[in-house]
């Protein structure tokens, strides 16, 4: 696997769901101190999904961009064969705009669920931006992170 390069005038990565290993994700994102703390969050959050059974995550908001700092990262589980009961609860907090999940993780995570203004599941609706464009999101396995 191999993530493509960022388009030079968006800082996107081309459309589309790009597969990744979790060491991909980390030598591709994590060039500064602030994106490796990000990082340290979403390995926690992955490691979490993958022992409850979740097979699949997609990575997308600017952190997945060639923002130098961007705020935190967004991300989408799949809900498909996860234990809801095992799943640590802060992965169901969604209230105040995920401020606990901000707070403990540094990002927020979405389960694959329809999007109420959309219409389409989270995995969807975040490959385009808040202007309509499209834009490249990274698929990887949780479950692949601390093995």
């Amino acid at each position: 696997m191999s993530l493509p390069s960022f388009d030079p005038v968006s800082g996107y990565l081309p459309a589309g769901e790009h597969a990744a290993l979790w060491s991909e994700i980390v030598d591709r994102f994590g060039w500064n101190p602030w994106r490796r703390s990000l990082l340290d969050g979403l390995d926690e959050a992955a490691s979490l999904l993958g022992e409850a059974g979740c097979a699949r995550v997609w990575l997308n908001g600017s952190f997945v961009t060639a923002k130098e700092v961007p705020e935190d990262f967004d991300a989408v589980w799949d809900t498909d064969g996860v234990d809801h009961d095992s799943l640590d609860p802060i992965f169901f907090q969604l209230d105040d705009g995920r401020a606990a999940q901000k707070r403990r993780l540094g990002g927020e995570l979405f389960p694959n669920w329809l999007n109420r203004s959309s219409g389409s599941r989270f995995s969807e609706f975040f490959q385009q931006d808040r202007y309509g464009h499209a834009k490249g999101i990274v698929v990887f396995d949780p479950r692949e992170v601390n093995a």
